[in-house]
């Protein structure tokens, strides 16, 4: 591969890791305000199907970004922005602790009692957060890479449903599991936010199949490669 187009994939694979992280981090701030996302009311263990955490809406990103990442950088780039995107959670973590601890000013438009109720449980969500996240990329990408080698790089959209499904499924379960155990979600709604967060991560994973084959379509198409073939970044 020429010089330039190898300078060229390394950006644009900088890009995707910027995308990765951003998604991550804003995901774990974000997490405390749930919504209802569809207008039919539909419940399910006691709790409304499609009561879901604002948080969520970023995790697809996060595994469509790795799922293109798997196909054209490879598996072990792949896990490199995983790793990334764990220190970069709890560098914020970190940064929004110190934050919560220094006094607020008499004339502050965040009074500290405001500030606390928001980022207060932000430590133990993003434990919580990052745990779940750890096990679910990291089955993501081994599962990714399963169905790659034994479909020989065809069948993208196979790869891509199955594990995004099963991954999807690990990260909501060991998520709620870890803040129900934390006290900051009752156990009652388990069952039934455990069902809303799959559903719609399911759904979105579906919808976002043809933005990995465009994607992958792309990068082929720029790079002149063959099917299977991975992009090696120095």
């Amino acid at each position: 591969m020429p010089i330039k187009d190898k300078i060229l994939a390394q950006r644009i694979y900088l890009l995707l890791a910027g995308l990765f992280i951003t998604s991550l981090v804003v995901s774990n701030l974000i997490f405390q305000k749930f919504f209802y996302w569809y207008p039919i009311d539909v419940e399910i263990f006691g709790s409304k199907l499609f009561e879901i955490s604002v948080g969520i809406l970023p995790y697809p990103i996060t595994f469509l970004i790795t799922d293109l990442i798997s196909e054209i950088y490879g598996k072990k780039r792949a896990n490199d922005i995983v790793v990334i995107g764990i220190f970069a959670s709890f560098f914020s973590m970190l940064i929004i602790y110190v934050a919560n601890v220094v006094p607020a000013t008499t004339w502050s438009p965040v009074k500290d009692a405001m500030f606390t109720k928001v980022f207060g449980s932000t430590a133990i969500a993003v434990f919580a957060s990052m745990m779940a996240y750890l096990l679910a990329q990291f089955v993501d990408i081994q599962i990714y890479h399963f169905w790659k080698r034994l479909t020989k790089g065809k069948h993208l959209w196979l790869r891509n449903n199955f594990s995004t499904f099963l991954s999807q499924f690990v990260d909501t379960a060991t998520v709620l599991i870890l803040l129900c155990s934390f006290g900051k979600i009752e156990w009652d709604k388990f069952l039934g936010l455990l069902a809303a967060g799959f559903i719609f991560k399911v759904l979105i994973a579906a919808l976002d199949t043809p933005f990995l084959y465009l994607g992958v379509y792309l990068f082929r198409k720029r790079f002149n490669l063959k099917v299977n073939e991975e992009i090696e970044l120095v």
